[in-house]
């Protein structure tokens, strides 16, 4: 709810820019978020440019660029790069600068920021 709350001003668990996924019989929920993957695949298929990584080193789509073509979706690992139905361009979590919404709203602490080889914070 956080997140689309942040990026829509409304909530909508349906286009939330992270994913629980929900594992034996509905036993074990994993969040999952955007991998910043090193050799990030979406910004490898990307014909416009428009995926980059950030000074922070997030992995971010501009908008502007996005021509919405989709080959990003096609190519995340993860499946975590969406098409914005109101835009038509792509969208994905970009870690809200990396103060994330949805690490801030947990009631429980489950979720954590953590950067490889830095300080992570709840």
């Amino acid at each position: 709810m956080a997140c689309t709350m942040h990026h829509l001003g409304g909530v909508n668990p349906g286009r939330a820019r992270l994913i629980v996924r929900h594992k034996r019989e509905n036993l074990f929920h994993k969040p999952v978020v955007c991998n910043q993957c090193a050799n990030a695949f979406c910004m490898t298929a990307c014909p416009a440019g428009a995926i980059i990584r950030n000074r922070a080193g997030v992995v971010i789509i501009d908008s502007d660029q996005c021509v919405g073509c989709g080959l990003c979706t096609k190519y995340c690992p993860e499946h975590l790069v969406a098409m914005d139905p109101d835009t038509g361009k792509a969208v994905k979590c970009d870690l809200c600068g990396k103060d994330p919404e949805c690490v801030k709203a947990c009631p429980t602490g489950a979720l954590e920021l953590i950067i490889p080889g830095g300080d992570h914070d709840k």
